[in-house]
């Protein structure tokens, strides 16, 4: 079996290049995104002069996860009215570039409230863009903060969970700093174990679409040193059934009112193999990724990929025409390729966010705790 063994040594971000950050040339600001669809082989950066731009980034997946689309939403609002564009047509534009992710509303919908305030109090169009700007920053520093607290209450759960340390965790997708203005979502729960010690193994799901996990988490475990092996999707029921799994931990796209959980496809059998074999399913998110207006499961809009991602493979990940790569599958084959999944609050052992942790996973709980966050904001 391939292994990657934990190295000693310096812990070092997973990329030397910001995921996402704001400039400010004599040309006029822009947004500089790592483009994720060219790692792990090269590091590239992509630059959006307007917004539609960055809705092209963001469905070809070049800037992906659930937080970090929150934040590249917001700014893109704030790019959008510092060039001198429709900032509503822009905003409905980003918010409709990936329908699962309702952090891209999220942020889309900060930086355009505050827009529309300064305007409202008498701003100009200078203002109000400076107004939209400063709250794509200060969305961009909570997460960096969220981020740091649900890496604490989540190894606080594993250790309650599994006394002893010597975890081995099972994670699916990408969900560390790649998606994150911090250090990510369940992937920061593994890297807070890796560094107390605690951690024995992160088993790796390659993971549909675009081999996220391959190419992503693996990329991230091996520059943070961490002991991880990579399996296919398929593979995942093996490794329970020969107890090599302690715990599962993804993050999530949207959580729906009921606890409902969307994430990359691939994420309820886990959860349903957790369920058969004893093993904590745990979902580790922002309150932010908590949806409200979607009551249940049945209501989140999942997603669907074009079908060459199945019958082709590339050299190169990033965004082409079918056609462009080596057909597997015979010429004019239909592929059935969902983003997303769904999986039902009963099969959830835990919600962690930045405010703690819900246990066993209800309506009310989460209600509860997305209020308190709120009261949390505002006082």
């Amino acid at each position: 079996m391939a292994d990657h063994y934990a190295q000693t040594g310096e812990d070092n971000r997973p990329t030397g290049i910001p995921v996402i950050r704001w400039e400010e040339p004599p040309e006029g600001p822009v947004l500089v995104l790592l483009d994720q669809t060219r790692l792990p082989a090269e590091e590239v950066e992509l630059v959006c002069t307007d917004a539609s731009a960055l809705v092209g980034a963001i469905r070809s997946l070049a800037v992906r996860g659930a937080p970090l689309l929150g934040i590249a939403g917001a700014y893109g609002v704030a790019l959008a009215a510092a060039r001198g564009f429709d900032v509503d047509e822009a905003a409905a534009s980003l918010e409709a570039a990936r329908p699962t992710a309702v952090n891209l509303s999220v942020g889309v919908r900060r930086a355009r409230a505050a827009h529309r305030s300064a305007l409202a109090k008498g701003g100009d169009a200078r203002q109000a863009a400076a107004a939209a700007l400063a709250a794509a920053r200060v969305l961009h520093r909570e997460d960096a903060e969220a981020s740091a607290r649900m890496a604490g209450h989540g190894l606080a759960l594993l250790d309650e969970l599994l006394p002893g340390g010597g975890h081995r965790i099972l994670t699916h997708c990408n969900s560390g700093s790649l998606v994150s203005g911090g250090e990510g979502t369940a992937f920061a729960v593994a890297l807070a174990a890796h560094r107390a010690g605690r951690l024995r193994r992160l088993w790796v799901d390659e993971t549909r679409p675009l081999l996220q996990g391959a190419r992503l988490t693996a990329y991230e475990a091996a520059r943070h040193g961490m002991a991880y092996t990579l399996l296919t999707d398929s593979a995942a029921g093996s490794l329970f059934a020969a107890g090599e799994v302690d715990a599962v931990l993804i993050g999530a796209d949207r959580i729906a009112a009921d606890g409902s959980v969307a994430n990359k496809v691939g994420s309820y059998p886990l959860a349903v193999l957790a369920r058969y074999h004893h093993v904590p399913f745990i979902v580790v998110a922002p309150v932010t990724t908590v949806d409200p207006e979607t009551p249940d499961g049945a209501s989140i809009e999942v997603e669907q990929r074009p079908g060459y991602e199945v019958t082709e493979v590339a050299a190169q990940v990033p965004v082409r025409e079918a056609g462009a790569g080596v057909a597997v599958a015979p010429l004019g084959t239909q592929a059935y390729n969902p983003a997303f999944d769904v999986t039902p609050p009963e099969l959830v052992t835990a919600i962690v966010t930045e405010e703690g942790a819900v246990s066993p996973v209800t309506a009310q709980a989460l209600a509860e705790l997305c209020a308190g966050a709120r009261r949390a904001t505002h006082d």
